[in-house]
């Protein structure tokens, strides 16, 4: 059969849980289930669509359908799994939510980027209104907290605790912040702060607001 088989690989991860298309379009093969009318990946991997050739004939009736499956990797791939310790990076912010590159899983680098998204009510505990421009701008670095997988492409992430939130920023002149206090960062060039929901930081690196 691999003979009469067509191998396209999408150069492109797939993670447990991720939606790779319809029953009617593809037969479900290794690293696939089934849930509902749609097939989706069972393990981390290479998507692979085996098509069938031209020159095979078929009998009356029956349909080419490829056949989907996801190759495993042979060396482990990092993935964010709930709990999981996060750094991204912020990529948009609006009112409700602000988007997110995961780049590292703990300390381990990904090797490539996961979409995340931080809700409005996973900012930090607060029973104040919390307004996302005065905690996230985008370019900054967090540290978040993996609470659950939002959907096929984006992971829900917190920065409610105290250690989580922005641990690296820059002013608009380009220098690197000093954070000042739990919502406050300060450019030392130019002496502005800038509000952002900060990183609980050493106390050595706390500097004097005044």
């Amino acid at each position: 059969m691999a003979e009469a088989m067509d191998i396209i690989k999408e150069k492109k991860y797939t993670t447990p849980g991720q939606r790779l298309g319809h029953v009617e379009d593809f037969v479900p093969g290794s690293g696939t289930y089934v849930r509902g009318h749609h097939i989706y990946a069972s393990v981390v991997g290479e998507k692979q669509v085996e098509q069938i050739s031209d020159d095979v004939q078929l009998a009356d009736g029956v349909k080419k359908v490829p056949y989907l499956s996801v190759i495993k990797e042979k060396d482990p791939v990092v993935v964010p799994e709930q709990h999981s310790v996060v750094t991204a990076r912020i990529t948009k912010v609006n009112p409700r939510f602000a988007s997110a590159l995961i780049l590292c899983v703990g300390p381990i680098a990904v090797k490539e980027p996961f979409q995340g998204m931080i809700r409005l009510q996973d900012v930090r505990q607060s029973t104040e209104p919390v307004e996302m421009y005065k905690c996230y701008r985008p370019g900054d670095i967090i540290k978040a907290e993996v609470i659950s997988l939002g959907d096929a492409r984006s992971y829900f992430l917190s920065t409610a605790k105290n250690e989580l939130g922005v641990i690296f920023c820059k002013s608009v002149n380009g220098a690197t912040m000093i954070p000042v206090s739990w919502d406050m960062m300060q450019c030392p060039v130019t002496k502005m702060k800038e509000y952002r929901k900060v990183a609980r930081p050493d106390d050595s690196s706390i500097q004097s607001t005044t």
